[in-house]
């Protein structure tokens, strides 16, 4: 992972300030996953609002969401304790039983829009393809104590990754597809461990084609997050105007593409009651768990089920464990120098071709195996 690493992480959970209406709500009930693989999947109520464009309201600014994704999705999941409320966008595949679907989750302080223009171009590249991308808990996805009605402070790996798991599974039901089509699973920093862990535990089964982890390295990101608190207090707490912030990200080279910042800083903040934008992410509130986060991913990371690929920005050193790994082809590493700590959005057209080419390379449909023996004997031919 790049030293952008520490301009990664934003920090106060409130909604996201909304464009003014642009889509038209549809609301249909629904019962939650009834896979039982994973305790995420437990026994709950699930709804879901769905967004999407409508040609009788106004017409969506050029970084709309609207622009990057079919449809949004609120998905919703009770139980006894929780309740919780989780935001995705989502462009289905033409084809679920084909697929592809890629899988995205972003990086702490980040949200889905972190994906806006990589969608984008995968959807140029590979016009069949699906792109979910997701939001973790306080960054757009709410969990809340079914009691109380406060927010739920766990942002423990296990529990990001059964949020995860269960926003894939509402998603799969909300849609009727039969089945998850199959999946690539992209993870950005924080988001790489998420999406290593659901390989690890094989949480998608045999749906899942391969993981590309971006811009995040077990020992590098450790390092990193000792100057964590520091950057925290060291950047602007607040911002007089959206554009302020967007120019801000520019400037700092938090965000090398304007045009990506266009689309996902606005997401990142919400109004105050005195007119300024603050961090929607009260990222000082995931201290604890900095850590656990990232221990033990090396191991992990070659371990999981599924094609590998690791996408750094080019200042990162392999640890030993992940040097061995490269040597002995357990994982593709590309590096892509002329980017930031966000790859996938200072670069989205080429880290799109990256993981299109990942997909292709590993597409199981494609394969074509030799004739058995047997079967060339059985037709007369010579072996």
């Amino acid at each position: 992972m790049s030293g952008l690493f520490r301009q990664s992480v934003n920090g106060t959970s409130a909604p996201r300030p909304r464009p003014s209406p642009i889509a038209i709500s549809e609301s249909d009930e629904h019962s939650s996953s009834s896979d039982s693989s994973s305790a995420s999947s437990t026994d709950s109520a699930a709804s879901i609002n769905t967004l999407r464009p409508s040609s009788r309201e106004q017409v969506a600014p050029p970084t709309h969401w609207t622009t990057y994704f079919a449809q949004e999705l609120y998905l919703d999941r009770d139980d006894e304790k929780h309740r919780a409320k989780y935001h995705v966008y989502l462009t289905p595949p033409t084809d679920v039983r084909k697929g592809p679907l890629f899988i995205c989750q972003h990086g702490a302080g980040a949200s889905g829009l972190s994906f806006a223009l990589f969608a984008q171009h995968v959807r140029r590249k590979l016009p069949n393809a699906g792109i979910l991308s997701l939001e973790a808990r306080g960054h757009g996805s709410t969990v809340t104590d079914s009691s109380t009605g406060e927010a739920i402070v766990d942002f423990s790996l296990p529990t990001l990754t059964a949020d995860d798991l269960a926003m894939i599974n509402l998603t799969k039901a909300s849609m009727n597809w039969p089945a998850l089509p199959p999946s690539v699973l992209v993870g950005h920093s924080l988001g790489g461990a998420i999406i290593t862990q659901l390989a690890v535990d094989y949480a998608l089964g045999n749906t899942l084609i391969g993981y590309s982890v971006i811009d995040v390295v077990e020992g590098s990101a450790l390092e990193a997050l000792q100057h964590m608190k520091t950057y925290l207090t060291s950047r602007p707490s607040t911002f007089p105007t959206i554009a302020d912030a967007i120019q801000w990200h520019v400037r700092s080279r938090t965000i090398r593409n304007a045009e990506s910042a266009h689309a996902s800083v606005p997401g990142l903040f919400s109004e105050t009651p005195s007119g300024d934008f603050a961090w929607r992410t009260d990222l000082a509130a995931t201290a604890p768990y900095w850590d656990q986060w990232f221990t033990g991913m090396s191991r992990k990371f070659l371990a999981g089920r599924g094609a590998k690929e690791l996408i750094l920005a080019g200042t990162d050193q392999l640890d030993r464990e992940l040097m061995i790994g490269q040597m002995q082809g357990k994982f593709q590493l590309v590096v892509v120098p002329e980017a930031g700590h966000f790859v996938q959005e200072d670069v989205p057209e080429k880290t799109a071709g990256l993981l299109v080419e990942f997909y292709r390379r590993n597409d199981r449909s494609a394969m074509v195996l030799p004739p058995k023996v047997s079967d060339l004997l059985a037709q007369g031919k010579k072996v």
